[in-house]
């Protein structure tokens, strides 16, 4: 049994980190700011910073299994309805 110690991030080098997977993505700091507050993903507080797990960040980003992920999704069916 192997233990892997979680990759403990900054927001700051989280997100240096996501551009390095991916120098196109569209996640931006704010979003991950806004998962970590939310408790959709880990954090733990070291003194005044907040550690992200960025090991959790990508895999809540493959996927997402929360009520807000679902709300934020593009609808499976819909288009343009009559108003009024």
């Amino acid at each position: 049994m192997e233990n892997k110690l979680p990759r403990m991030r900054t927001l700051d080098e989280c997100a240096v980190m996501l551009r390095e997977l991916d120098p196109d993505t569209a996640v931006s700091k704010h979003y991950v700011r806004r998962l970590a507050l939310t408790g959709e993903i880990p954090i733990v507080m070291c003194g005044r910073k907040r550690l992200i797990n960025f090991d959790k960040l990508i895999e809540y980003l493959n996927e997402p299994h929360t009520e807000s992920a679902k709300m934020y999704s593009m609808p499976t069916c819909g288009g343009i309805r009559k108003v009024g």
